[in-house]
């Protein structure tokens, strides 16, 4: 695929979770297809005729086990990311230039026994709790902007 083809590929339709502990700590998981000191949190795409809610809930539960959660904010906009070009045409079968994601907030109620990252397709090779100041120093930069974004509206929040 030439490269204005790829430039001109549309943005996918995610959604992504911040999941807090009660210490006000943000879940990361460390992707297996880039084992690197990169962390995420728990992100995915939607369904056909899913909501974005219940996709957040889906792939939160599908990446992390995780199904005890309360949810605290919808953030309102919808927050963005392009792949970088060594990526583009590679990830989602080649079908996007990055994605649009529709965030949520929530609260884990859970205890970390419930964490199992030994799901049906794993995602994640090891996950950890970090304070809400460390999201940007673990992000892969391309994601970099949509997790100071995060930050601002966790800071709002008042759970720092």
């Amino acid at each position: 695929m030439d490269k204005n083809k790829l430039y001109n590929l549309p943005l996918r339709n995610g959604v992504g979770v911040v999941v807090l502990n009660q210490a006000n700590k943000v879940f990361v998981g460390k992707r297996i297809d880039n084992p690197k000191n990169f962390w995420q949190m728990p992100q995915g795409g939607i369904d056909p005729g899913e909501d974005y809610l219940s996709a957040a809930l889906r792939e939160l539960e599908e990446e992390t086990g995780i199904k005890d959660v309360k949810l605290i904010k919808e953030i309102d906009e919808i927050l963005t990311y392009e792949l970088p070009p060594n990526l583009l045409g590679i990830i989602w079968k080649g079908k996007y230039r990055g994605q649009k994601q529709k965030w949520f907030i929530m609260k884990f109620n859970g205890n970390d026994k419930e964490i199992n990252l030994r799901t049906h397709k794993p995602e994640f090779l090891d996950w950890k709790w970090i304070n809400i100041s460390d999201l940007t120093k673990v992000a892969v930069d391309f994601k970099l902007d949509v997790y100071k974004k995060i930050q601002k509206h966790l800071n709002l929040l008042r759970v720092t």
